[in-house]
C-alpha cells in the first residue's frame, strides 16, 4: 500500500496496490500490520456504509473529545469529492481543508486523524461509501461545522441548485468563527 502526505499533517491518502487479471482484480483494503508500518495506529472499532445520491453534500462532522474518532474512508461505488478540516487549535494548519476524489475506480483510501472535520459531495449518480472509526459513535458529542461557511471557500464541486444537505447539516452547523471562539480541539 503506498501513503501520501497531504497538506494537513496526519490526513494520508491510502493507494492499494491492485492485482487485475481478465477475471477482474484484488486488492486488500485494510492491514493493522500495513498501517502500523505507514504509521497509522489506529484501532477500528466501528465500521460503517451510507448511500448518498448526486448533489448530497454530508458535514463537516466531528466528534469532540474524548470520544473523538479517527477515520479510514472508501468508496464502493461511484465517486465523492472527500473534504478534511483541521479543527485543532493549536495547529499550524487550523482552518485549512485538503480534499481528494475518491472512488471505485481508482481505489483511494483517506485516512483522516482526530481532531478533522470531515464531510463529502457525491459527483457521480450515487456512491456507497465505507468507514472504518477508531471511536464508536456518541450522539451527543457530534459537532457539525458549517460546509458551505464563506470563512472556508470549500468548493464542493455541486451546482448550488442540485445541492442536498441534512436538516441537520443545515440547521445545527456553527459557523467556522463560532467554532473558533469555543473550540473542541486545542
Amino acid at each position: 500500500m503506498k501513503s501520501t502526505s497531504t497538506a494537513l499533517e496526519g490526513v494520508r491518502i491510502l493507494e492499494p496496490s491492485i492485482f487485475s487479471d481478465e477475471r477482474g482484480y484484488f486488492c486488500e483494503t485494510y492491514n493493522q500490520s500495513t498501517l502500523k508500518a505507514l504509521g497509522i495506529a489506529a484501532h477500528f472499532v466501528q465500521d460503517n456504509e451510507s448511500l448518498s445520491h448526486h448533489g448530497v453534500v454530508r458535514g463537516l462532522h466531528f466528534q469532540k473529545p474524548p470520544f473523538a474518532q479517527a477515520k479510514l474512508i472508501r468508496v464502493l461505488e461511484g465517486e465523492i469529492l472527500d473534504v478534511v478540516l483541521d479543527i485543532r487549535l493549536s495547529s499550524p494548519t487550523f482552518g485549512r481543508s485538503t480534499s481528494v476524489v475518491l472512488s471505485s475506480d481508482n481505489h483511494l483510501q483517506l485516512f483522516v486523524p482526530k481532531g478533522f472535520a470531515h464531510g463529502f459531495s457525491v459527483l457521480s449518480a450515487q456512491a456507497r461509501i465505507a468507514y472504518k472509526c477508531d471511536a464508536f459513535y456518541t450522539p451527543q458529542s457530534e459537532g457539525v461545522i458549517d460546509a458551505f461557511d464563506g470563512d472556508l471557500s470549500i468548493d464542493w464541486k455541486i451546482d448550488p441548485p442540485l445541492i442536498l444537505r441534512s436538516e441537520k447539516d443545515r440547521c445545527a452547523a456553527l459557523s467556522f468563527a463560532a467554532y473558533r471562539d469555543k473550540p473542541a480541539f486545542v
